[in-house]
């Protein structure tokens, strides 16, 4: 019995491999797709304790409304705020970031990650700059 059910499995698996009609996968761009004006954004230097806002634009490419889920920081001193509204596509719109720097100093490269049902779904705008300590 065990002969004859490896024996079915066996000629199964090798019909399988023999199937010439598969269609080749395609991997489509009719959903939407967001494309950022400067993906990184340098502040320079500023003083510790001071803030800084910068709107990152961007456009959706896609031929699908463009739907942003989420919007997350790399670090608590960060805050993302995003359109909660589809984008059309073809239309911008922007996410809106401030770093607060106290407590910081030295180099900074805050990473914001922002999802959407975009392709890739997920995608990375970078807040970069200096924070001098206030003895410097």
């Amino acid at each position: 019995m065990k002969k004859l059910f490896l024996g079915i499995l066996m000629a199964g698996a090798l019909m399988a491999c023999n199937n010439t009609s598969k269609k080749p996968v395609a991997f489509t761009t009719d959903g939407s797709d967001i494309k950022y004006d400067a993906p990184t954004f340098d502040f320079g230097k500023i003083k510790q304790s001071e803030k800084v806002s910068h709107r990152f634009k961007f456009t959706n490419t896609g031929k699908s409304p463009l739907i942003i889920t989420n919007a997350t920081a790399s670090c608590g001193c960060t805050t993302p705020v995003w359109p909660k509204t589809p984008v059309l596509p073809g239309d911008t719109g922007s996410i809106a970031v401030t770093f607060n720097s106290a407590g910081k100093s030295g180099l900074q490269d805050k990473l914001i990650t922002v999802t959407a049902n975009s392709q890739p779904a997920q995608s990375i705008v970078h807040l970069i700059g200096e924070v001098l300590t206030n003895n410097k």
